[in-house]
Formats: structure tokens, C-alpha cells, sequence
């Protein structure tokens, strides 16, 4: 049995505590111009990955979506047990175009060797009304209240799962510049009501705004652009 020296010890809990500030730091209100920073990423990320030319989010994939949410900057920090915490936005195909945006948070937890931090890009597909009822409640379990599965990478989707059949969300992350399909399930994701009043100047519900009873304003133009001209070229 090894027995650390107090200068190990002190080292693993300064780790420990840097991870867990930097985790924390998401819990920090948020005011309009954070939440605009967070569209502009979202809209960024996501025209970045919806563009490559081979191995990106699969036409059929795109086309069929009937909501999008993206994580700009997921972190996922270890030491020992590891985590997954991020805040991101979503936006629902309604009758009068793409919904107003609407804001969540995302955590979820994983145990195992591992030690670290690193930034990734996450984007989930919602992909039928068992999907779109999960993201217009208040909190729900990815893979849990609705099926998830990670998403076929590539033009051709018919390589991919039987995912038309089966998934009622299909998650995708980005790291270090690699992509793929990847799976989230037992990951959270809640309302962000506060980046929500922050945006928008007084609470909207994230069932409001994303069915298309709330306006889109100005100042989601940017992401909601990004979002339909990607389903746009997935049409052509």
C-alpha cells in the first residue's frame, strides 16, 4: 500500500479543486451578452461541422431532424470520477420556420481511471415526437425518458444503424477535431430558465419558445440561419 506525502496530497486536492471551480463556474448567472455568446458559438460549431464535405452529419440525418440542440463547449473533467457539464441551446422545426432558441444545461457523471479536462463540441438530433416531448419538458434523461443512440457519420446514412427505426435522439461530439456519433446516455439535461430570462428580458419555458409561440428575435438570426441553411443543402 502506498502512502502519499503531504505534498501529493495537497497537489490532488488543488487538481480537485481547479476541476471542480472551472465545473462550478456553470452555475454563475448569466447575463444577455453571455447568452449571446453562446448563440454565436453554437451557430459557429455548428456550421463548422454540418459543412464538411464526407464526414459529417449525414443528409438524411439533417433533413429529418426535427429539433437541434448544440453545446458549444462541453467540459468533461476526471480524477477518479468524471463528469460531463455544458449549457447549450436548442431550436424546434414549427410551421412558420425554425422556433425561437431556447437555453438548457447538460451534466452527467462517469466512473473510471482518468484524470484531466478537455473541451467538447456536442450536437443531439431530435428525431420524432417521443424526442420532442423529452426536450419540451423541464428535465429529462438522455436515454432514459427518450432512446438515444449515437449518430451515423457520413453522406450516405444508409451504412449507419437503423436509426429511422429505433432513436428518438442521435448525439454527435467533436474533439481535438475529430467527429463522430457518440453516446450520452444518462446525461441530464434541464431548462436553463435563467440564460432564458437573460435573453429574452422575462421567462419564457423552453415549451413556449420552442413551440413556436414566442417570436425569434433579432439576435438568434445568426444560429437559427446556421441551422436551416444546413437542412437547406441536407434537401438538395
Amino acid at each position: 500500500m502506498r502512502i502519499h506525502t503531504g505534498e501529493e496530497l495537497s497537489m490532488k486536492k488543488f487538481v480537485v479543486s481547479l476541476m471542480m471551480f472551472g465545473l462550478c463556474g456553470f452555475a454563475w448567472a448569466e447575463d444577455k451578452s453571455d447568452v449571446q455568446q453562446r448563440l454565436d458559438r453554437s451557430a459557429d460549431m455548428f456550421q463548422q461541422i454540418t459543412s464538411a464535405p464526407d464526414k459529417g452529419i449525414p443528409d438524411d440525418v439533417m433533413n429529418s431532424a426535427k429539433c437541434v440542440a448544440v453545446v458549444p463547449h462541453m467540459v468533461k473533467a476526471g480524477l477518479g470520477i468524471g463528469g460531463e457539464h455544458g449549457k447549450g441551446v436548442a431550436t424546434c422545426k414549427t410551421s412558420q420556420g425554425w422556433s425561437a432558441p431556447a437555453f438548457f444545461t447538460v451534466s452527467g457523471g462517469s466512473v473510471g481511471l482518468q484524470i484531466g479536462a478537455e473541451g467538447v463540441d456536442l450536437v443531439m438530433l431530435i428525431m420524432n415526437d417521443q424526442g420532442m416531448q423529452a426536450l419540451l419538458s423541464d428535465k429529462f434523461q438522455v436515454g432514459g425518458d427518450a432512446s438515444a443512440a449515437a449518430g451515423p457519420v457520413g453522406r450516405d446514412a444508409q451504412a449507419g444503424t437503423d436509426w429511422k427505426l429505433k432513436a428518438s435522439i442521435l448525439t454527435y461530439s467533436r474533439s481535438k477535431g475529430a467527429f463522430g456519433g457518440v453516446s450520452l446516455n444518462g446525461t441530464v439535461i434541464h431548462q436553463d430558465k435563467d440564460s432564458a430570462k437573460a435573453f429574452y428580458g422575462q421567462d419564457e419555458t423552453s415549451q413556449a419558445l420552442l413551440a413556436g409561440q414566442v417570436p425569434p428575435p433579432p439576435d438568434a438570426k445568426g444560429f437559427l440561419n446556421a441551422v436551416a441553411r444546413a437542412q437547406t443543402v441536407a434537401q438538395k
